[in-house]
């Protein structure tokens, strides 16, 4: 189980992993965990898939396999907009089952013409629900650039502060491209007494259209530097991801530089991205 104690000599250096589409099979994500143990990661995270639906079995499995096959501890993204409360006991004993003891837990992505469940309308009711079977260690997500739905900062770091007073006991942040951002965030998050530990999610951008839609999903906002960066290199793929690349190394230095407590990295399941990353700034995660 991760444990606050996995901050204290080192700047934590994790994953975030996807399964497989549905019609693909799962198979496929395993020559990127192969890849992705080499770099000892501290943990992988594992999402629940598109479309704000429940965990289900491909992370179920992928997570176990992680921890059990890889030596690896391992996060299951939980979403619960559309989850009731006899499904997440059911959930909860599934994942006690295989031995998955870290759980990101989230509302989850809103579908539409999908009528939301509401035995768990916010990821704070879920985190309450997780907290009362005291064996699992909860983490959840913050947004540096204000949730899309939350009205301003104040408000949204409010709801943060639910989460954590809730039971989540590690923060992992939406992507972000411009670290002032993510510094005046944190420094807010600390003068309204979240002291929980708070990793940076770093996404590196190999093409145009891949930031373009997560950019519409999150609301993160575009640095000069880095409009420049696409537009200069957008036609030319292994430029962009060479470029995007250096753009996410450069974002990392600066985090770590600047004391921040941990590194998640959005792979897109693209070990070579991760590899060009983690040999350009592996001697900065030791203190």
């Amino acid at each position: 189980m991760i444990t606050k104690s996995l901050f204290y000599d080192h700047t934590v250096f994790s994953f975030e992993i996807f399964p497989p589409k549905r019609t693909a099979p799962i198979n496929t994500v395993y020559h990127t965990l192969e890849s992705l143990r080499e770099l000892c990661p501290d943990f992988i995270s594992v999402t629940y898939g598109a479309g704000g639906s429940a965990i289900n079995s491909a992370t179920l499995q992928i997570a176990t396999d992680i921890n059990q096959k890889y030596g690896v501890e391992s996060v299951a993204h939980l979403p619960c907009l559309y989850l009731s409360r006899k499904q997440a006991v059911q959930r909860v004993k599934e994942l006690t089952e295989s031995g998955i003891e870290n759980i990101l837990a989230l509302r989850g992505d809103a579908v539409p013409n999908k009528r939301p469940l509401r035995d768990f309308a916010h990821a704070s009711d879920l985190i309450a629900f997780l907290k009362g079977f005291d064996k699992f260690h909860i983490m959840a997500a913050c947004y540096p650039e204000v949730h899309p739905e939350a009205p301003d900062m104040d408000t949204d770091i409010q709801h943060l502060k639910e989460k954590t007073d809730a039971g989540a006991s590690h923060l992992i942040s939406q992507l972000f491209l411009d670290n002032s951002c993510f510094y005046t965030f944190l420094q807010k998050v600390r003068a309204d007494g979240i002291t929980v530990p708070v990793e940076a999610g770093i996404m590196p951008v190999i093409n145009k259209k891949q930031i373009q839609h997560m950019v519409s999903l999150c609301g993160a906002s575009l640095p000069e530097k880095f409009r420049t960066m696409m537009d200069r290199y957008e036609d030319n793929p292994e430029a962009m991801r060479d470029a995007g690349i250096a753009y996410a190394v450069d974002q990392i230095v600066d985090l770590i530089a600047h004391g921040v407590d941990g590194i998640h990295l959005y792979t897109m399941n693209n070990p070579l991205v991760a590899h060009k990353i983690h040999e350009a700034t592996k001697t900065l995660f030791q203190h």
